[in-house]
């Protein structure tokens, strides 16, 4: 195979797309083999503050594209995409664009592997399109996770409230979120504070947080995913951070019991971006998973 990136061409600006799709437009980074036989694999990211594809998923991509033809999307309300008014809860709205997207680029099958906000519409997507969808491979996922022995809402939901109800949240607002993300806080650095906070406060991210917001309060019950869980019969990875402090690890295991064919996989010593704080075992891990066969 032949890859479309190397070295240096593995940059935000080198990789970075638009596509009008289902009545959007949408920002997503490709990269991978040319070959139209190679596996897709479609990535989208987490929410919170200045959440993007590339911010969540740009360091794996090297790794990725070795095997699979690589979209990281950036989902509605979020990045360089459309921030429109949803009609619907958020899962199923991002769920349907990302088919469009998946049509208009002429892929009628995917591997499609979510974090957090983005693992829902995943699940939402194999619900939905289920012909559309190879394998499932979910980062500590919302909507599917059902706390059993934690509080909610969780520390990081609650961190990331705070932020999103102050009228000028400050960088140690946003810090504070960042530091439930992880379970080692020098991950959180002063140059990924200040491009985070600088991507929270664009205009356009704060009109696509509050209707991202506002379809969650609309439509509370539908972002229920664990209701379904039992009907998603995809094969699926379930990875979890031990440390979660936002989507806690006993979150995982009802989907777990429920999904026909799920496993489990949790990183120790890791909170809830096990992809960033483990990225080489993550790395492996999915690839494992992806390529192995039926």
């Amino acid at each position: 195979m032949t890859s479309t990136n190397s070295g240096a061409e593995f940059s935000r600006a080198a990789t970075s797309r638009v596509a009008e799709a289902g009545g959007l437009r949408l920002r997503y980074h490709e990269a991978g083999p040319r070959d139209p036989a190679a596996p897709v694999l479609v990535m989208l990211h987490g929410g919170g503050p200045g959440a993007s594809a590339w911010s969540a998923f740009g360091p794996l991509l090297p790794a990725l594209t070795r095997h699979f033809r690589t979209l990281l999307v950036d989902q509605p309300g979020f990045g360089a995409s459309d921030k429109p008014e949803l009609d619907r809860d958020f899962y199923s709205f991002s769920a349907a664009a990302v088919a469009a997207l998946l049509d208009a680029l002429g892929v009628e099958r995917a591997h499609v592997a979510g974090a957090s906000l983005g693992g829902g519409a995943c699940v939402r997507l194999a619900l939905d399109h289920p012909g559309m969808v190879d394998r499932l491979l979910l980062m500590a996922p919302g909507g599917l996770a059902l706390n059993v022995f934690t509080a909610e809402p969780s520390e990081g939901v609650r961190r990331l409230i705070e932020f999103g109800s102050r009228p000028e949240p400050t960088r140690e607002d946003l810090r504070a979120f960042l530091t439930t993300l992880v379970h080692d806080p020098s991950y959180v650095t002063d140059d990924l504070v200040e491009e985070r906070y600088a991507a929270a406060l664009d205009p356009g991210a704060r009109l696509g947080a509050r209707r991202v917001g506002a379809a969650f309060a609309a439509w509370p019950h539908e972002a229920m995913l664990w209701r379904e869980a039992h009907r998603v019969t995809r094969p699926t990875l379930l990875t979890w951070g031990r440390e979660d402090r936002v989507n806690p690890l006993d979150g995982a295991f009802v989907a777990l019991k429920a999904m026909p064919d799920a496993r489990l996989h949790v990183f120790p010593r890791c909170g809830h971006l096990a992809f960033v704080e483990r990225a080489d075992a993550f790395v492996r891990l999915a690839v494992d998973f992806l390529t192995e066969p039926v």
